[in-house]
């Protein structure tokens, strides 16, 4: 499994919108669901949003429904919209890709097999 790499982080007002991209090669086919996490200051690594590549279920964590979407883009690229963003989102956001998913494992970081290095987001008022 070639390594993940996200992009898309950076700084933005409240209420503003960011679109995150994780990509990595053979990551559909490889894997089974790909999951993105959040990790504040502080604070333990939370996930946010799943995604089987399956059948292009997904899942979000309460605080990101209705704002924030994962979808896949093509064969080597997953992305998390994130739209009315709140100064609580702010944190570092990781992409992790897994081989083997099963419902209750989706946002536990343990279920994941490969992470990507994190990238910055931060949500000023």
């Amino acid at each position: 499994q070639a390594p993940l790499v996200e992009s898309g982080g950076e700084e933005v007002q409240v209420g503003g919108s960011l679109k995150l991209s994780c990509t990595g090669s053979g990551l559909s086919w490889r894997n089974t669901c790909m999951g993105w996490f959040r990790q504040a200051p502080g604070k333990e690594r939370e996930g946010v949003a799943a995604l089987y590549f399956t059948d292009d279920r997904t899942a979000y964590v309460d605080s990101v429904k209705g704002r924030f979407s994962i979808s896949q883009d093509n064969a080597t690229t997953v992305s998390l919209q994130m739209n009315n963003l709140k100064p609580e989102d702010t944190a570092v956001y990781y992409c992790a890709a897994a081989g083997t998913c099963y419902q209750s494992g989706l946002f536990r970081p343990q279920m994941y097999n490969y992470w990507g290095q994190g990238t910055q987001v931060t949500v000023s008022s």
